[in-house]
């Protein structure tokens, strides 16, 4: 990334904030994307990318990620298998599942008692629901698993995906 240190960089105004609400839509998706949103914005490359590394030293961009439409895809079968887990041991299973190629995001949430007992989460997608229960199995198998109490509950309904939106519509 640029360079740049914060006192060489523009005070803002239009630019900055118009250059906000164009990164919550999305990198363009062009060769250059930085150079892109530049031109978008009436700024250099440089200044956009300036602006960029200086948000995310402020903690105002956490993380830049990428959402799949998996549906497209033809992956339609999307599993949340949750886990009830001994508390002592969620964190160390939880990253043994992370690293199983099959598995797409895994991250730990505290239980509901006495309705939700499940205190860790990981997304399993593919094409056919008996594919994705054929893996699965092999995860269980693969990490001893077997006398964890879980459940596997399959996706119904897509719902279109975005990242948080903190400006208004009409800027840009």
């Amino acid at each position: 990334m640029s360079s740049l240190s914060s006192t060489s960089m523009p005070t803002g105004g239009t630019s900055h904030r118009r250059l906000r609400a164009l990164l919550e839509r999305g990198l363009p998706l062009t060769e250059r994307p930085w150079r892109t949103l530049a031109e978008q914005c009436g700024m250099s490359e440089a200044e956009v990318l300036a602006w960029v590394e200086r948000w995310q030293r402020e903690g105002l961009i956490k993380r830049m990620g990428l959402v799949v439409r998996h549906h497209a895809l033809g992956i339609r079968a999307n599993a949340m298998v949750v886990w009830d887990l001994p508390d002592l041991t969620v964190a160390e299973v939880g990253r043994r599942l992370a690293a199983e190629p099959a598995v797409t995001l895994c991250y730990r949430r505290p239980r509901r008692l006495p309705d939700w007992p499940y205190n860790l989460f990981c997304m399993i997608h593919g094409t056919r629901r008996d594919r994705v229960l054929g893996g699965l199995e092999e995860i269980v198998e693969r990490q001893g698993l077997q006398d964890v109490p879980h459940r596997v509950l399959f996706s119904v309904k897509a719902y279109k995906q975005c990242g948080g939106r903190y400006t208004r519509e009409e800027q840009p």
